[in-house]
């Protein structure tokens, strides 16, 4: 098969359609102006429901990302809380042992020995240590109002004086803190 030259660059000729072809009436400036003046209220409606659902897509996006934030920031603050909350469990079992400890301490201050001083070294060392992983003693006295919130009433006794009334008289055992949250509630008889 030969190309014919001359065949080739009519059927060019034909395939490319002239400016004057293209332009339709719907399309021409005369008629877009036209179309454009006699449906603006249209647009407009148009235009209006587009800029409503925008705005409504930015008002969405904002607060998904504002939740996302307190969302972030919650876990966040509850992975903290349960770093310094994570041994708890094992400090609360160790509390037994310092009260045998301040018992047997009690016990022995009467008595000059090399034993008293070797229990105090382990004694002081056992609660430097304790104080470094976040524990503390309340410090509750004698004479202080009640608190529910630190407080634990085993009993209630009659006061010995009218001051005393609703006063914490004695405290049985002490009460302990973990990172400023409660971990075992001071036991204390309280005047009547």
């Amino acid at each position: 098969m030969e190309n014919n030259p001359q065949t080739d660059q009519d059927l060019q000729n034909e395939a490319i359609p002239e400016p004057a072809e293209l332009e339709t009436p719907e399309d021409s400036p005369e008629s877009f102006e036209t179309l454009n003046g006699s449906d603006e209220p249209k647009f407009q409606a148009e235009l209006r429901k587009l800029q409503d659902e925008l705005a409504e897509a930015k008002d969405k996006y904002l607060r998904l990302y504002s939740e996302f934030e307190n969302f972030r920031r919650r876990t966040a603050k509850e992975k903290m809380e349960l770093i310094q909350t994570a041994s708890e469990s094992l400090i609360v079992s160790l509390l037994p042992v310092i009260d045998d400890f301040e018992r047997a301490e009690k016990a022995l201050i009467g008595t000059e020995s090399k034993e008293l001083e070797g229990f105090q070294l382990i004694y002081n060392k056992f609660k430097k240590t304790l104080e470094q992983k976040g524990v503390k003693v309340m410090d509750i006295k004698a004479g202080s109002d009640f608190n529910a919130d630190v407080h634990e009433a085993i009993t209630q006794v009659p006061a010995p004086e009218e001051k005393l009334k609703g006063k914490v008289i004695d405290v049985v055992e002490q009460g302990y803190l973990l990172n400023e949250k409660v971990i075992r509630y001071a036991k204390v008889v309280v005047g009547q």
